[in-house]
C-alpha cells in the first residue's frame, strides 16, 4: 500500500510533460468508458442548447451604445459587439462588430479566451481589453479604440499576469501587475498599485499605494462620475477584511470602518455594508445592515450614519445598484428574491411590483450617470430567462425571453427544509415531476464564500437531467449568503463541519421523504463545492450512489501553497498553524482516503489552465484513490481555466461526460 503521506508533488507541475501524460492517459480511460453513440447524442443536444440564437444577448450600457459578448457555433471564441437601444428592442438587432476573438486567435496563433473589457468614462472612446490564454485568470491587456475598432498602436499593453488595471483618465492608468521581484502577494496578486502615464515605460510608473506580502491583493481606481472624480486604494488583508483609502495630494486617508465591512462611494454618499456587529455613536448595528453617510462629512470625521436596510431572521441583502435618482436593493427572503427601490437621503421606498415569484430577480444594468433606466433578468429552474427593460417610476416591460429549451411540462419547483445536526433548518429547492416517485436525483451544493444558490434556468441541466426523468435538488447550506453574513460566518474555519452536516442533512431528507434512495442519489459541486464533494466521498460515502467533483480543492494540507490558495486562509484556516491544522485535518479529503472504506464511484474533473484552484488537487486525489483500489474516473481539459471550458463545445463535452457518468453509474441507463 502506498505511503499515505506521499504528497505526489510531481502532479503539482501544471503543464509538465509527465503531468500532462498522466492526465492524457486518464482522460483516455474515462472517455473509453463513457464516450459512445449515446454520449455523442447527449453532447450534441447540449451544444445545440448552448449555441442557439434564441439565447438572450445580455448587454451593458456604455454611453449611447449597448455592449454584448456573444459565442455561438460560428464564433466559438466569441464576438465583442454593440448596438443601440432602438436596434436592441428589435427581434433581430443589427450589431456592430468590435472584435472577433476567433479571427484574432487565428491571426496571432493564440488560444485566446475573452476575459472582459473596461471602457473609459464618460466619453466611452477607449477600452482596456483582457485576453486569457486558454481561460486562465492571468490575462494579457491591450488598449482598444472603439472609434477605429482597432488595438491602439503603441497604446497601453501588459503581458500575461493577474493584473488589476483601471482608467485614471484618457492618458493614465492605475495598474497593479507583476512588476518583478516583491511586487506580488503570497496569493499571486498585485501588492503594489502605480499610476502609469501614456508614452512612458511601465518601469517609470509612479507608486501610489503598497500593501504587505501577506495581504491578498492591492488595487487602486478612480471614480470617474462627473463632478465626483476621486481616487481610491484598497488593501485586501484577507478574503473578508480590508482597508479602503481616499488618495489625496497629501497621501492616503483611511476611510475608517470595520475591516470586514464593504464600502461603496457614489456621488455624495458612502454606503457601508456590515458583515459583523458594529457599535458606533452609541448605537449597535447588526451584521447584514446597510448604512449610509454623507461622504465628505464622514471623511472629515463626522459619523452622520443612517440605516438603509436592516436584516431579519428570514431576510438578507444580496447586492445593490444605483440609477440616477434611486438605490435598488436585491433582497432575499427565504431564498426568494425581490427588489426594493429607495429614495436617497430618506432611504424610503417600496418593493418593485409585477415580478414573478419563486424566480431569481437580478439587476442586469443601470445608467447611474444619466437616467432611471434599468435592465432586469428573471429566471427559475423551469422558467426560461426573461429580460425586462424600462425606467423606475414608469413602465418596465419584458423585451426579450428565451423560448423553452427543454420539456418542463409537469415539472414543479418546491422548497423544503431539512434539519441539520445542530437543529438548524436548512432550505433546499426540489425540482421534479408532479407525479414523481422515488428515482434518480442529483443534489448540488457549494457552501462557501457567502455565495448564494438561487433558482436559475439551465438548458444543459434540463436536457441532460430533468427532461430524462431525473429529479434535481439544490442545498442552501451554511457557508453561503442566503441568510446574510451570519449564514456564512457560522461555517468558517473550525466550524466548517456545519457545511458538511447541512448537506448530509439534505441528502438524508431526500431519502426520508421518498424522493430517492442512497443508491440513486448523485451529487455534484465545483471549486469550493468540489471540496464539499470530496468530504461527502470520504465522510458520508454511504449516503450517495455517484459523485461529480469539479475543479476541486482537496488537499487542505498544502492548499495555501498552490496558486491563489493563500487568499482563502480566512475561509478555511492556516495549515501552518497547528491549531488550525487540527480542525482542517479532520476533513481534508486527500488525507482522509483510506483503503478499507467503500466509496461510491466518483468522476473528478479539472483544467490544466486553472490558475486559481491548482489542478494538482484533482490529480493527487485520483492517484490516491487509484492506489487504494477505489472506483474513480478523471477528465482534465487542457483549456478552460477555473470554469473548466474555453468555449461552448468544450462545455457541452464536459457536461455530457458528467451527466452520462451519473446516469450510468447510478445503474439507470
Amino acid at each position: 500500500m502506498a505511503d499515505l503521506t506521499d504528497p505526489h508533488l510531481w502532479l503539482e507541475d501544471i503543464d509538465s510533460d509527465a503531468a500532462l501524460e498522466w492526465a492524457r492517459k486518464h482522460n483516455d480511460v474515462t472517455e473509453q468508458a463513457f464516450v459512445d453513440d449515446a454520449f455523442e447524442e447527449s453532447r450534441a443536444r447540449l451544444l445545440g442548447a448552448l449555441d442557439t440564437d434564441d439565447r438572450i444577448p445580455y448587454v451593458r450600457r456604455r454611453g449611447e451604445y449597448l455592449y454584448n459578448f456573444w459565442r455561438d457555433a460560428r464564433n466559438p471564441r466569441g464576438l465583442w459587439r454593440r448596438t443601440t437601444l432602438e436596434q436592441y428592442l428589435q427581434e433581430k438587432p443589427t450589431w456592430e462588430i468590435l472584435l472577433d476573438v476567433d479571427e484574432l486567435a487565428k491571426a496571432e496563433s493564440e488560444n485566446w479566451v475573452w476575459a472582459g473589457a473596461t471602457v473609459l468614462r464618460p466619453g466611452y472612446e477607449l477600452a482596456l481589453v483582457s485576453l486569457s490564454r486558454g481561460g486562465a485568470d492571468a490575462a494579457v491587456i491591450r488598449e482598444f479604440d472603439l472609434r477605429t475598432k482597432q488595438f491602439v498602436t503603441g497604446g497601453f499593453s501588459l503581458p500575461e499576469a493577474k493584473s488589476d488595471v483601471r482608467w485614471f483618465d484618457h492618458d493614465s492608468l492605475y495598474v497593479g501587475t507583476d512588476f518583478g521581484e516583491g511586487s506580488l502577494t503570497a496569493s499571486g496578486y498585485p501588492r503594489i498599485a502605480k499610476l502609469w502615464r501614456r508614452g512612458t515605460p511601465l518601469a517609470e510608473a509612479e507608486t501610489v499605494f503598497e500593501g504587505e506580502a501577506a495581504d491578498v491583493a492591492v488595487s487602486a481606481w478612480r471614480d470617474l462620475t462627473p463632478g465626483y472624480e476621486r481616487s481610491f486604494a484598497e488593501r485586501a488583508i484577507d478574503f473578508y477584511t480590508s482597508q479602503r483609502f481616499l488618495l489625496t495630494d497629501d497621501g492616503p486617508v483611511w476611510i475608517e470602518a470595520p475591516l470586514d465591512a464593504r464600502l461603496s462611494a457614489h456621488r455624495e454618499w458612502l454606503l457601508i455594508y456590515l458583515r459583523s456587529t458594529w457599535n458606533v455613536n452609541g448605537s449597535e448595528y447588526p451584521a447584514g445592515t446597510l448604512l449610509s453617510a454623507p461622504f465628505d462629512s464622514y471623511i472629515a470625521g463626522r459619523r452622520d450614519i443612517t440605516t438603509v436596510f436592516t436584516p431579519d431572521p428570514h431576510t438578507s441583502l444580496q447586492s445593490f445598484s444605483w440609477t440616477a435618482q434611486h438605490l435598488v436593493l436585491e433582497v432575499m427572503r427565504d431564498v426568494r428574491t425581490e427588489l426594493l427601490v429607495l429614495e436617497p437621503g430618506s432611504w424610503t421606498g417600496q418593493i418593485l411590483p409585477g415580478l414573478p415569484p419563486l424566480e431569481t430577480v437580478a439587476v442586469v444594468d443601470t445608467d447611474p450617470d444619466r437616467s432611471e433606466e434599468i435592465f432586469l433578468s428573471t429566471s427559475g429552474f423551469t422558467s426560461p430567462a426573461t429580460l425586462w427593460h424600462g425606467a423606475l417610476g414608469q413602465t418596465i416591460d419584458v423585451i426579450k425571453a428565451v423560448p423553452p429549451l427543454f420539456d418542463a411540462n409537469d415539472i414543479v419547483t418546491e422548497q423544503h427544509f431539512a434539519t441539520s445536526d445542530d437543529g438548524t433548518k436548512v432550505p433546499y429547492f426540489l425540482v421534479r415531476r408532479k407525479d414523481a416517485s422515488s428515482g434518480p436525483t442529483l443534489l448540488y451544493g457549494y457552501g462557501g464564500f457567502q455565495n448564494s444558490l438561487t433558482p436559475a434556468y439551465s438548458a444543459v441541466l434540463g436536457r441532460a437531467w430533468l427532461e430524462r426523468g431525473g429529479t434535481y435538488a439544490v442545498a442552501n447550506t451554511r457557508g453561503g449568503g442566503e441568510y446574510g453574513p451570519a449564514w456564512h460566518t457560522q461555517a468558517l474555519r473550525e466550524n466548517r463541519h456545519r457545511v458538511f452536516e447541512d448537506f448530509a442533512a439534505v441528502a438524508r431528507d431526500l431519502v426520508l421523504h421518498g424522493v430517492t434512495t442512497p443508491q440513486q442519489l448523485g451529487i455534484q459541486g465545483g471549486s469550493n463545492g468540489g471540496l464539499l464533494m470530496g468530504v461527502m466521498l470520504t465522510r458520508y460515502p454511504e449516503l450517495f450512489g455517484a459523485i461529480v467533483c469539479q475543479v476541486p480543492l482537496l488537499d487542505m494540507r498544502r492548499y495555501h501553497l498552490l496558486l491563489a490558495g493563500a487568499s482563502w486562509v480566512a475561509e478555511y484556516g492556516d495549515p501552518e498553524n497547528l491549531e488550525d491544522w487540527e480542525f482542517l485535518s479532520t476533513y481534508s479529503p486527500y488525507q482522509a482516503v483510506v483503503a478499507e472504506a467503500v466509496y461510491p464511484p466518483v468522476l473528478i474533473m479539472t483544467s490544466t489552465r486553472d490558475d486559481r484552484v491548482h489542478p494538482g488537487h484533482a490529480r493527487k486525489m485520483v492517484a490516491r484513490l487509484e492506489e487504494l483500489g477505489h472506483p474513480v474516473w478523471y477528465f482534465e481539459n487542457i483549456e478552460g481555466g477555473h470554469g473548466g471550458a474555453a468555449d461552448n463545445a468544450q462545455l457541452a463535452h464536459k457536461s455530457a461526460l458528467a451527466y452520462e457518468f451519473l446516469w450510468r453509474t447510478l445503474g439507470l441507463r
